[in-house]
């Protein structure tokens, strides 16, 4: 994808090492501009760790206002293209939970592709995109971060 650029993707990369050992999440807009989400994995877990069995070290939930945003952005000449989210320590691929989120009734819920980011350590290594092709994710991208990078 040709609007996940150096510069975007050191946006996100700087944004999964800031959270880290969270998972962040956010999105890409058509302008390529990208708009950082706030997880409240952590808040849902403590109210309800029994619904709510992951906390943000290992899932993500998109606070209603991030919502919001997202489902306006398709009435907008500037929809939300790519939703992306951290792995804290575990590598960049698209988790069953990954998919079960992404998914109503086996259909995507939304026109967009996914951005999983790897991050490790503290730092953003790398990251895969994520397409609904012929009914499932397949990887589309594979962009592993110039370690000259901070």
């Amino acid at each position: 994808m040709d609007l996940l650029t150096t510069q975007v993707l050191d946006l996100i990369y700087r944004h999964a090492g800031r959270t880290y050992p969270s998972e962040c999440c956010g999105f890409v807009l058509a302008d390529g501009s990208v708009h950082e989400g706030t997880n409240i994995q952590d808040e849902i877990h403590a109210v309800n760790p029994a619904t709510y069995r992951r906390t943000a070290a290992n899932g993500y939930t998109f606070s209603v206002l991030d919502t919001v945003f997202l489902n306006n952005s398709f009435r907008t000449q500037n929809p939300v293209i790519v939703i992306y989210h951290s792995h804290p320590d575990v590598g960049a691929y698209f988790s069953h939970e990954d998919v079960d989120k992404a998914l109503y009734d086996g259909e995507p819920i939304y026109p967009v592709d996914y951005l999983v980011v790897d991050a490790m350590a503290g730092a953003a290594r790398g990251a895969k995109l994520f397409r609904w092709r012929r009914g499932q994710f397949v990887c589309t991208g594979d962009f592993d971060r110039d370690p000259c990078m901070n």
